[in-house]
């Protein structure tokens, strides 16, 4: 159980600093006990009274993500050499004594909290989806029809451009065009740079919300997304089928499945984690207030409020929306 109760400025830097101490002290144990234990052999390099360790270049490595196979003596010169660094930089920490500032202690608290979470998420998640089924795969593929049979590829003409701080007065001065021609013209009207050209949007991938408005969508109808500083206005052009089948769709509702196993884990995590604490003060009102809601991701024809997904492309090569999955190749 998690409880959070008043306590002085004073005690609360005293206290940091004794379990920040504690649990250095905790560590430190753990390491010597290890280096103890180590067979003859495993240490390969010396920094002042510190050892280094194969396994610790083995995992330098690995964190680096190099393959055994490529590890030429250039690379494991670098890896060895950056271990060597670190280690002499901790020992100039711990000789100008910063492992007694408050906050460097609890960095460290942190550090350690995080690499144990995510490892068990990580644990968490490999053994959730090593047991999906293809009756999970088949369930999914049949309740996604736009993914797989009745998948369909969007052509477009897009404008895309970086939005103007006031972005309500494009969107005012847009809102009634029936065609890119008349947004160009606004944007040269004012000073607002863009490049123009085609691209394609796949029913495979991009968000429920903006395929059912461009299902829905009228012959004349000029849609406005934005994301991460750009902003794109486009027009479908044409629409042609493309069903999703055979093993590659089996692949692509494989990735699905796993994406929506890793977004339920975090979701039960997050409210399990929530339902364990216990609040005093004023946190329990801060934490019972209504998280905000997230902006819409829907394409909206030219309407200011339209938000692309998150990491949506804004170019000429490709779509607004359309790099937030994986896509499939044919």
């Amino acid at each position: 159980m998690l409880q959070v109760r008043p306590i002085s400025h004073r005690r609360w830097r005293i206290a940091a600093i004794g379990c920040a101490l504690a649990a250095a002290a905790i560590l430190a144990g753990c390491g010597k006990k290890q280096e103890a234990q180590a067979v003859v052999g495993q240490v390969i390099a010396h920094v002042g009274p510190d050892d280094v360790t194969q396994q610790e270049l083995d995992n330098e490595l690995r964190l680096a993500g190099i393959a055994p196979d490529k590890r030429t003596d250039a690379i494991v010169k670098a890896a060895l050499s950056r271990v060597i660094e670190r280690k002499y930089l901790v020992q100039q920490a711990l000789a100008g004594k910063l492992d007694r500032e408050p906050t460097v202690h609890l960095d460290i608290l942190r550090s350690r909290e995080q690499i144990l979470a995510g490892a068990f998420v990580q644990r968490d998640l490999s053994s959730k989806m090593s047991t999906i089924s293809k009756n999970e795969i088949d369930s999914y593929t049949q309740s996604h029809p736009k993914q797989f049979d009745q998948r369909e590829l969007f052509q477009i003409e897009q404008i895309s451009f970086t939005p103007p701080k006031d972005v309500e007065a494009l969107a005012a001065a847009t809102k009634d065009d029936k065609s890119l021609d008349q947004v160009e013209a606004q944007l040269n009207q004012m000073n607002i740079k863009f490049s123009r050209g085609t691209a394609t949007l796949d029913s495979a991938t991009i968000p429920p919300e903006m395929l059912k408005a461009l299902d829905a969508r009228k012959s004349d109808d000029v849609f406005f997304i934005r994301s991460r500083g750009s902003g794109s206005y486009f027009k479908v052009t044409s629409v042609d089928p493309k069903p999703l089948t055979g093993d590659e769709a089996n692949e692509f509702a494989k990735r699905e499945v796993r994406a929506e196993i890793a977004r339920k884990s975090a979701e039960d995590i997050s409210q399990a984690a929530l339902a364990t604490a216990k609040y005093e003060g004023d946190y329990a009102r801060v934490m019972a207030s209504p998280t905000p809601t997230p902006a819409p991701g829907a394409a909206a024809p030219a309407a200011p409020g339209g938000e692309a997904p998150s990491g949506a492309a804004q170019d000429t090569e490709k779509p607004a929306g359309e790099s937030e999955k994986e896509q499939p190749k044919n």
